[in-house]
């Protein structure tokens, strides 16, 4: 993809590592500072006044400080340029909260950095200097509005209550928003500070169009218009039509060649609240483990948003399947897993000796036909994971090669193949990536198969004196032949490394294999070899399942008008379901066996049931105030999520633990064998009947004993609000005797409506929790 990322390890070396040089605390950074806004002095008649005012109280640097930007929706605050000695005596003025470094963040799709093949030591990085009334909120890499996903035939006129615009530039006319595209922005005063220079427009537009292909990817998805016989080029023919078809689009380009700043994402967020947006569809996330709330700054604009009536709604990353790498976990944001879908492109592996081997691919030119080519491995000529100019042309010219997956992107694996003169290739999971299989367009007749089948061609190939293969590309196939949905292996999962008691990721949707609108502006692989243009793409990752969420999230704010962000996201997790089209629990892609809430939180966004939830589980803002006060914030760390200037006194706070917030799942971490945990739950008849009576059902973990007290809700008209209480008791017996964590679940049920709630538990062994 066009938007050139970095790892965050590489990141961080770049923009934060010390220099050996003396005067590095005179070197000017990019900080955010949070402030509370009651602290203003009367002198001042703006904020900005007051935050000059602040920044001129400072010791004096050969740098001047300068304001970026100034926060007051999706935080209090802003974002200047000024040096690590200023910011540290910065924390110390009266009014001041925080002050937190500007952080660089990737955008969540699988093409990241290794599908790119960016790396310092070659290719584009070290070579170009790292150069219908419902409105969702596309914080992304801009748009391509000429797209036929965009087009407003058949859309009323522009929402009365927009407030936003529509920023032109030489490749950006005014003509490029319309009823569907509404509005349209850019924020970069992060990103050039971070770089020292301004944005090189020969590399990359400066206006919001899209030159990456992501965002118009992800706003296609969430809210594009129905698209007849859409495909890319022969794969996945039909309709492509966004979750939420009417809805408006306002477009906020924050992610550039070097990733997704924190100080323009929150001056994205708080402009996406002042123009009036309902939901905000962010497919972007910190790298590595969660940050806690308060330093996190999608997490603090989201709480901003809540406030405001908005709903966010994030990906939750693609660093699975290790254990605790989900983000944007805070208990406000919606955070989506991706799943499969019941969709595939298979390309079938047929070696010399007839055996046949599964694998996938998006390759669109000439086929191989029958014939079959003498076959070979990269490790045996060069590099086994086709690093560009590492593979021995004399040795490969004219022969199928098999390349191993990792170090550099899967794409650019099949460049170098085609380079040294290969006649195809043949990608191969190792043991990280196992049996997941996700389609590429290569540029060469190339496959992915998995681990399993990959082993096997590598021992026939060592086997035979003159091995050979080809590759048979049996197009798009549509049906059960594989279960579905299933958990993406790259899916970002819990347990909650912050707070055990939230359960995350919150659902799943679909995330691999997802056809959408591109840009222009590069082709589908981004490869600089690469001559196609398409106005669809298919790509993976929590990128593409975030948008189909946002989508949901926006057809049900249609629907409901009057319900919160919390009553919305609560609709859509106790309505999901945990069985596959074959009526088997959904298994998760990386292990092969069942999938756990850990991994799919509620389970697979159903949006039919989710119209008619029956019951929802409502939080408000003074809710989570609670449950910060109940993970341990102090008053100063709350202030920077209660911003009406108002004191918190935890002391008087009555939730106890954060378990008691009104999560719509339940998660809890025992303290030993024979713990008891209580919580507390309240839920509202949304329902059709106004007397009704549920009844729970309970199904206990393993090692738990559950029981929920009243067993039997019933509602009326004077009584539509009515609480109950969870007790869960382990009664696992002995250090070894209870298992490292256990699953069950409480339904409440009417007859008609089904409210789920998953229950996840885990032990601590010692002072280390269990995953």
């Amino acid at each position: 993809m066009a938007i050139a990322l970095v790892t965050f390890f590489l990141l961080f070396l770049f923009l934060f590592s010390v220099p050996v040089y003396p005067d590095f605390s005179d070197q000017p950074e990019t900080f955010i500072i949070h402030v509370s806004k009651s602290d203003k002095p009367a002198t001042f008649t703006t904020r900005r006044h007051w935050y000059t005012s602040i920044l001129s109280s400072l010791p004096p640097s050969s740098h001047p400080t300068r304001i970026l930007y100034s926060y007051s929706h999706a935080g209090n605050g802003f974002s200047a340029r000024i040096t690590a000695c200023q910011a540290s005596e910065l924390r110390h003025v009266p009014g001041v909260l925080s002050v937190l470094p500007d952080r660089v963040h990737q955008i969540h799709t699988t093409r990241t950095t290794h599908f790119l093949g960016l790396a310092d030591s070659f290719g584009l990085w070290p070579n170009s200097d790292y150069a219908d009334d419902v409105i969702v909120g596309v914080l992304d890499t801009g748009i391509w509005p000429e797209r036929r996903s965009f087009s407003d035939e058949g859309l009323p006129q522009v929402p009365a209550g927009w407030k936003g615009s529509c920023e032109t530039g030489p490749d950006f006319p005014s003509s490029a928003c319309n009823r569907k595209i509404i509005g349209a922005r850019t924020f970069y005063k992060g990103y050039e500070a971070a770089m020292g220079r301004s944005i090189d427009e020969s590399i990359e537009s400066k206006s919001p169009r899209d030159t990456a292909g992501h965002g118009t990817h992800t706003a296609s998805t969430a809210a594009g218009s129905s698209v007849q016989n859409a495909s890319f080029y022969d794969f996945a023919h039909g309709d492509a039509k966004g979750i939420a078809m009417k809805a408006r689009i306002a477009a906020y380009k924050i992610c550039w060649k070097l990733g997704c700043f924190d100080s323009d994402i929150l001056a994205a967020m708080d402009q996406a609240i002042a123009d009036g947006v309902h939901v905000i569809s962010l497919s972007v996330g910190a790298n590595g483990l969660a940050p806690q709330y308060d330093q996190d700054s999608i997490a603090i604009g989201a709480f901003g948003a809540a406030q405001h009536g908005v709903l966010v709604s994030c990906s939750a990353g693609n660093s699975g399947p290790d254990p605790q790498t989900a983000v944007n976990i805070a208990p406000w944001i919606l955070t989506v897993g991706a799943s499969t879908i019941d969709r595939e492109f298979p390309a079938d592996v047929i070696l010399g000796d007839g055996r046949v081997f599964g694998g996938v691919s998006l390759y669109s030119g000439d086929p191989l036909g029958e014939s079959q080519f003498p076959l070979v491995y990269a490790s045996d000529f060069g590099n086994r994971f086709c690093i560009p100019g590492k593979l021995d042309s004399a040795k490969v010219t004219g022969k199928l090669v098999v390349c191993d997956r990792g170090k550099n992107a899967r794409v650019e694996k099949g460049s170098t193949v085609k380079l040294a003169g290969g006649a195809g290739m043949i990608l191969a999971n190792t043991v990280e990536s196992g049996e997941e299989l996700i389609a590429d367009s290569h540029l060469i007749p190339a496959t992915l198969v998995g681990q399993v089948a990959g082993d096997k061609i590598k021992d026939y190939i060592r086997s035979q004196a003159s091995p050979t293969a080809t590759i048979a590309f049996r197009g798009t196939v549509i049906g059960p032949s594989q279960p579905s949905p299933k958990v993406a292996a790259f899916s970002s999962r819990g347990p909650n490394h912050l707070t055990p008691e939230i359960l995350k990721p919150d659902v799943i949707a679909p995330g691999v294999n997802i056809l959408a609108g591109w840009t222009g502006f590069n082709g589908p692989t981004d490869l600089d070899i690469d001559p196609r243009r398409v106005e669809f793409n298919i790509i993976s990752g929590t990128s593409m399942s975030c948008p189909h969420v946002s989508g949901l999230a926006a057809l049900l704010r249609k629907a409901y008008p009057k319900w919160t962000p919390a009553a919305i996201k609560s609709a859509l997790m106790t309505t999901s379901y945990n069985v596959d089209n074959t009526g088997k629990n959904i298994t998760d892609v990386a292990s092969g066996g069942e999938s756990t809430p850990f991994i799919h939180g509620s389970g697979h966004v159903d949006p039919n049931r989710a119209l008619d939830p029956g019951l929802v589980y409502d939080i408000g803002a003074d809710d989570y105030v609670e449950f910060l006060c109940a993970i341990g914030y102090d008053s100063k760390r709350i202030g920077l999520f209660a911003r009406e200037g108002a004191s918190v006194d935890c002391g008087a706070q009555k939730m106890g633990t954060p378990g008691n917030l009104n999560y719509p799942s339940i998660s809890v971490l025992f303290g030993s064998q024979k713990d008891v945990v209580r919580y507390r739950r309240v839920v509202k008849n949304v329902g059709s009947s106004v007397d009704v009576v549920y009844e729970v059902k309970v199904s206990a973990p393993p090692s738990v004993e559950v029981n929920v007290s009243p067993s039997k809700l019933v509602f009326s008209g004077e009584n539509q609000t009515l609480s109950y209480e969870v007790i869960l008791a382990s009664i696992g017996s002995g250090l070894f005797g209870a298992p490292k964590s256990a699953f069950g679940s409480i339904e409440w049920t009417d007859g008609t409506h089904s409210v789920r709630s998953p229950i996840a538990v885990r032990w601590k062994k010692g002072s280390v929790a269990t995953v």
